[in-house]
């Protein structure tokens, strides 16, 4: 939003309503209708692919450089995936039919959605790479600095069995992983807060992933993610 022109956003202003978005807000759900379209201010929003048994792994991250679901614009009125805040913040949003009605009438608006939905694209097929090639150290290092580039501060509020759910490993495992990179100075965990201590030392253990997605973003978006 904050890359309209000021006359198009006094256009759609009217249309959009603030709204807080608690941790684990569930705001789509699989197969549901999609009611409202959230553009968020701060925060995160993960998009989730859920197996039958209740297992789940994200698929794509949505911060203040886009909005949430990209479903809408293919057209679609149903949810492909579950979308769940997964950092709690605040988010515009705006009535479906309100939102698909404004992307035919205004350009910016329309191109820079479009432009968004490229580069999430983009993210997305990463993510799969990533899933399948890479080790749990590297991924959760890669979703850490995903998700401080999204957030104010270095504090993220994320306890360990959600980051497993986002990971899509055993709890143990993001145990262990946050054991060592606490004991090598790069964050401290406690009680549900994760604090960015070293963010180059994150930056070196991450998997060439996180440096693919984040320059895909700016390239797309014309600035970096953040």
């Amino acid at each position: 939003m904050s890359n309209l022109p000021e006359a198009e956003y006094q256009a759609l202003k009217p249309g959009l309503e603030r709204v807080p978005t608690p941790m684990r807000m569930v705001l789509f759900e699989r197969d549901g209708d999609i009611r409202y379209v959230y553009f968020p201010l701060s925060g995160c929003h993960s998009v989730l692919a859920v197996m039958q048994n209740g297992a789940a792994v994200e698929v794509g991250t949505i911060g203040n450089e886009g909005i949430s679901p990209v479903d809408v614009l293919t057209g679609s009125a149903i949810a492909t995936e579950t979308t769940v805040c997964q950092i709690p913040g605040e988010s515009l949003r705006m009535p479906t039919e309100k939102f698909k009605q404004a992307i035919e009438e205004k350009s910016e608006l329309r191109r820079l959605v479009y432009r968004f939905l490229q580069a999430y694209l983009s993210q997305v097929s990463q993510s799969v790479a990533c899933n399948r090639l890479h080790c749990t150290e590297e991924r959760f290092a890669r979703w850490i600095l995903l998700s401080h580039d999204r957030v104010q501060g270095d504090e993220l509020q994320l306890t360990q069995e959600y980051l497993a759910d986002m990971l899509g490993v055993h709890r143990p495992s993001v145990t262990l992983v946050a054991r060592r990179f606490q004991q090598a100075g790069l964050l401290d965990y406690h009680r549900g807060i994760i604090k960015i201590r070293d963010r180059a030392g994150l930056e070196k253990l991450a998997c060439e992933c996180y440096a693919i997605v984040r320059n895909q973003f700016a390239r797309v978006l014309g600035k970096p993610v953040g």
